[in-house]
């Protein structure tokens, strides 16, 4: 059985706390120049990737440009940094709980995705912690929504990285939410919701349907106020996507601010960050793997929807 090669160290440094992109040309003969493949892949325009190529911008793992002629080689590792899109300065705080040698915990606003993907890229609390504390080898153990605010752990060494996506995958972290929604007194709390959920690629939304329950989350009523909004613990026991949004909602309690559930809203203007979605990801507790320390953080923020919700709903 032929191994696969080792994949070299990449040729070219982050930019704005962002990794270029790494493309490993795959096995076949469709393609006659590395140029062809790139124009199919990235499904860019040939004159975005041909200004690439022409401004030396592709890279092989020698850090030498590649030329747009250059011979089609299955297995060949190519590089380059996309241009970033145009995007809105977040401009909330990223508050840093803990941090050691091996982790960084941080307390994430909302609408700062936790990595760059799609149209968020720098202004992702990875790529800014990356350049805030000078850590290019920072990593994030897990994800949080880029709506939802919270304690999210990041890790210091590549090679330790795995050791904590472990403790995700296997449920080994003890994830507590809190969520502000209608409160309704027909509603028998405390409850454990089991569904099977699904979100499809390219969907917005994710959906309950039959079959075995996929997903699991303890629903816990922790207060409620005479103007009919009522405070949640949520405690999932699974890591489905948007697996709370969808059990409240299932439960006729949506979360205040959410704008996919229970129906999907006019996408807002960049850099309209009003009334954010009353999700909080406010404790999260493990054994490290790593040095066997007990770790319970808990979260220093509040929901605004809570607190003053003449102030939220008026988005100020």
């Amino acid at each position: 059985m032929r191994r696969r090669r080792p994949t070299p160290p990449s040729p070219l440094p982050q930019r704005d706390g962002v990794d270029p992109v790494r493309v490993r040309l795959p096995a076949g003969t469709r393609w006659a120049t590395v140029r062809e493949h790139l124009v199919q892949r990235l499904s860019a325009s040939p004159g975005v990737v041909d200004g690439m190529f022409a401004a030396g911008l592709v890279v092989g793992a020698d850090g030498r440009a590649v030329p747009a002629d250059a011979p089609y080689a299955p297995g060949m590792f190519v590089w380059f940094h996309r241009e970033p899109p145009a995007e809105a300065p977040v401009p909330f705080p990223l508050e840093v709980v803990h941090r050691d040698e091996h982790i960084v915990v941080v307390d994430k606003p909302h609408f700062l995705a936790t990595t760059p993907r799609g149209s968020h890229v720098t202004q992702t609390a990875l790529a800014r912690l990356r350049r805030e504390l000078g850590v290019p080898e920072l990593g994030a153990a897990h994800r949080l929504d880029r709506l939802t605010a919270g304690l999210v752990l990041f890790t210091v060494r590549p090679e330790e990285r795995g050791a904590y996506q472990t403790l995700f995958r296997d449920r080994l972290v003890r994830k507590e939410y809190e969520a502000v929604a209608p409160y309704d007194p027909a509603l028998d709390l405390p409850r454990t919701v089991r569904s099977r959920i699904v979100k499809e690629r390219g969907v917005l939304t994710a959906e309950e349907v039959e079959g075995e329950p996929n997903a699991l989350t303890r629903v816990e009523l922790t207060a409620h106020r005479a103007d009919g909004l009522g405070r949640y613990r949520l405690v999932p026991g699974t890591g489905q996507t948007h697996q709370l949004r969808v059990h409240m909602n299932a439960l006729g309690v949506p979360i205040l601010g959410d704008p996919l559930y229970p129906e999907v809203t006019a996408p807002v203007p960049a850099g309209d960050f009003r009334r954010p979605l009353q999700l909080l990801a406010r404790k999260l507790e493990f054994t490290d793997p790593v040095t066997g320390v007990e770790h319970r953080f808990t979260s220093g923020r509040t929901l605004a929807a809570w607190s003053s919700y003449e102030e939220w709903a008026a988005g100020q």
